[in-house]
């Protein structure tokens, strides 16, 4: 099946800034493909040109199989970072103009649907302006979907949401991939990333850093980083600098850190982690020793913020 979106060579610069530099990107069709990037990193002028807002300045943007394409494609669903519903609107009327845009005209019984699953049928006749923040993101979330698009796109979905309907709209996301619509889900959140992507793009500073399966991603790092927990410190002082300076004692580590909890070691890359955790038993109690694989928040630091790791 061919992708659902392919970008091919594409650069987009505003005066002397390079906002996109020569990306290549692939989303299968009916995947999870999260989109992560810091603030300025080229990630929502990439997004633009996906929803043909805006035209790359060089390259080829292939949206659904096709290379042109009006910005208001009915096969495409949008929900944006910044929330935009018409307040005075009464919700229903709201999300039938929405469908209607698309090309949707018989509607209601998708609306009916939807507002059942968000638990929002009871504010099928209010004003959009009386909705609470929660409620209104989910009647935003259903304007983006209740047309059928094959290829959604999700800016920040999940922004401001508590716990209960965080999860509401997650399982939704979740369903509307297994009925085969293509997901792209742009995020600052790493851990929602990491639990729900099917395969993870980064963007840094306008050019591709990233772009695969988790599991293909973590094991291009290494696990550089031992967690431990130490059960009895020594009795003349020495435990308040074990938390905060390197151990010369210990070999391989490099630097030493404490949560609270648990210690973190970070060792070169040529370390023996059993010589390591021998060298620890022997100097300390340990009842806790593991290697930290990196999480996708960790890869993220690394690669946005590297001074960290100096």
């Amino acid at each position: 099946m061919p992708p659902a979106i392919e970008l091919l060579d594409v650069t987009k610069r505003y005066r002397s800034k390079t906002a996109v530099d020569r990306l290549n990107l692939s989303v299968a069709t009916g995947s999870i493909h999260g989109f992560v990037g810091p603030n300025g990193s080229g990630k929502t002028t990439t997004l633009r040109m996906i929803l043909r807002i805006i035209q790359p300045d060089f390259g080829t943007v292939r949206v659904l199989g096709q290379a042109t394409g009006k910005t208001a494609d009915a096969r495409l669903g949008y929900l944006p970072e910044e929330r935009g519903l018409y307040k005075r609107m009464k919700v229903r009327e709201v999300l039938r103009y929405y469908a209607r845009l698309k090309g949707h005209y018989h509607c209601d019984p998708d609306i009916d649907q939807w507002l059942d699953r968000m638990g929002a049928s009871q504010w099928a006749k209010q004003k959009v302006e009386s909705l609470s923040k929660g409620m209104a993101q989910k009647i935003q979330f259903i304007s983006s979907v209740v047309a059928r698009p094959k290829l959604l796109i999700l800016d920040e979905p999940f922004s401001g949401l508590d716990p209960v309907n965080l999860d509401v709209i997650k399982d939704a996301v979740l369903e509307l991939r297994r009925q085969g619509t293509t997901i792209v889900f742009s995020t600052h959140d790493m851990a929602m990333a990491e639990r729900m992507c099917d395969s993870v793009f980064m963007i840094y500073q306008g050019q591709k850093v990233l772009d695969g399966t988790l599991a293909e991603i973590k094991s291009s790092f290494p696990c550089d980083e031992i967690r431990c927990r130490i059960e009895q410190f020594p009795v003349d002082g020495s435990a308040n600098q074990f938390g905060e300076t390197p151990i010369p004692s210990l070999p391989f580590v490099t630097a030493v850190r404490f949560d609270g909890h648990y210690h973190y070691l970070t060792v070169d890359r040529n370390a023996n982690i059993q010589t390591l955790m021998q060298a620890l038993s022997a100097q300390r109690q340990v009842s806790h020793f593991e290697v930290v694989t990196p999480t996708l928040h960790d890869i993220f630091v690394r690669i946005a913020n590297p001074e960290t790791n100096d």
